[in-house]
């Protein structure tokens, strides 16, 4: 249920991220998103100088899929 519930809460993000997105959807602030990206524990499209940050690495982040 609570896995569906995350999913839900995400429907209204795009299926790619920015990092103002992410710690929106995540409700952090923005110096706790590059250190969730930094760590590698969410992972990441660096393109250019801007990251990205596909929607299912959000959820693997979140434990409500499994990484593959």
């Amino acid at each position: 249920m609570r896995k569906n519930a995350i999913r839900f809460m995400l429907n209204e993000y795009p299926d790619v991220m920015s990092i103002d997105e992410m710690c929106r959807a995540l409700s952090i602030g923005k110096k706790t998103g590059y250190k969730l990206l930094q760590t590698g524990q969410i992972r990441f499209l660096k393109i250019g100088r801007a990251y990205r940050i596909p929607k299912i690495n959000l959820l693997e982040y979140l434990q409500v899929i499994r990484p593959e």
